[in-house]
């Protein structure tokens, strides 16, 4: 049994539900424009950069250009985000994992600065040994294992080691290229999508202990 020293989990989405708040902000501003956008749409973006460009859709829908200065639906993302915190169960596994010495890692296709904000926000900025984030860059952002193989180099760890945790398939998709025991677990938004290619999938944080989930994989370090 192989033991685990390392989890990296995925930011958005998986530690928090934001991804259902920009799919929201999204969906009034296809609304206001007289449009509607469906989740089977908008799953093309999630966990990734380049898999569905939300504004080009609806100017391509329209016929024309938006002004894109005074169209932002990240307006009311951050109206939106007020009171949103970690899924539950989340602090838990946190709290666990610090019990054991397992080192935390984030991988996510997400800017760094955002994901060092909401962390911040959030308290638990100080929680994880290491952050790997795509910052815009296309190539390397999931499905593409890049970020997830970097995170393993600068925690010490070999693949076997440690395990991924992801809430859709472009980053179950990156973790397994890159050799990972792959925990899915879907958020509201996800939940609906293709996961089958994760090695396990649990409906919230709640329903397993991290030390259960563990005892799947190995033995937790320490």
């Amino acid at each position: 049994m192989p033991v685990i020293e390392g989890i990296l989990f995925d930011f958005d989405g998986t530690l928090w539900d934001s991804e259902s708040v920009v799919f929201e902000a999204y969906r009034r501003m296809y609304d206001d424009h007289g449009h509607s956008l469906s989740l089977d749409e908008w799953s093309a973006a999630v966990g990734t950069l380049d898999g569905f460009d939300p504004m080009a859709d609806l100017e391509a829908r329209l016929g024309r250009e938006l002004d894109r200065a005074t169209v932002d639906p990240w307006q009311r993302v951050d109206d939106l985000m007020v009171g949103i915190d970690l899924r539950a169960g989340v602090r838990s596994w946190l709290a666990e994992a610090s019990d054991l010495g397992i080192a935390l890692g984030i991988v996510s296709s997400n800017d760094g600065s955002w994901i060092r904000h909401h962390a911040e926000r959030l308290g638990i900025g100080d929680v994880f040994a290491v952050v790997v984030a795509a910052d815009g860059d296309i190539e390397r952002a999931k499905p593409n294992p890049v970020l997830y193989r970097e995170a393993l180099t600068a925690l010490g760890l070999e693949a076997g080691g440690a395990i991924a945790i992801e809430d859709s398939p472009h980053g179950i998709a990156a973790a397994k290229a890159a050799g990972l025991y792959c925990l899915a677990v879907p958020n509201e938004v996800t939940r609906s999508l293709d996961l089958a290619a994760a090695d396990l999938v649990i409906g919230s944080f709640e329903d397993m202990t991290l030390r259960e989930v563990l005892s799947r994989v190995g033995a937790g370090a320490g």
